[in-house]
């Protein structure tokens, strides 16, 4: 049974910084591709970042250059590093991964087939 649980969410002033990170768990599981989602309150879930097991990042636009995504193969953990958080990031952030290669884009949703429960992040003004 794989798990993914997340951890490190919180409340943290604008232009703060806030780490997050979600171990995934699993017998034999090797995660291909681990990425991050959020969804805020009446939105849909929309992509954060991804970062396949054999590197390289992927960001969505309102974050580059403000989130750093990493990951520990040999922990099978991926880390999101949020640096000047603004209002508009409060959120439920969501870990995601792959089993395998994806069919669809690292952004796609569609393309995970495990998630976390989600953890809080809230950014005050």
């Amino acid at each position: 049974q794989v798990q993914l649980v997340e951890s490190g969410g919180g409340l943290v002033q604008a232009g703060g910084s806030l780490s997050i990170s979600c171990a995934a768990s699993g017998r034999t599981f090797s995660p291909h591709i681990m990425g991050w989602f959020l969804q805020a309150p009446g939105k849909e879930r929309e992509f954060v970042a991804a970062i396949p097991r054999s590197g390289g990042t992927h960001y969505a636009g309102s974050v580059h250059g403000r989130f750093t995504i990493a990951r520990d193969n040999a922990k099978n953990t991926v880390y999101l590093q949020m640096n000047s958080l603004k209002p508009e990031d409060t959120a439920v952030y969501y870990c995601a991964a792959t089993s395998s290669g994806s069919a669809y884009g690292v952004g796609d949703q569609r393309g995970y087939d495990y998630w976390g429960q989600g953890t809080q992040v809230t950014v005050s003004s």
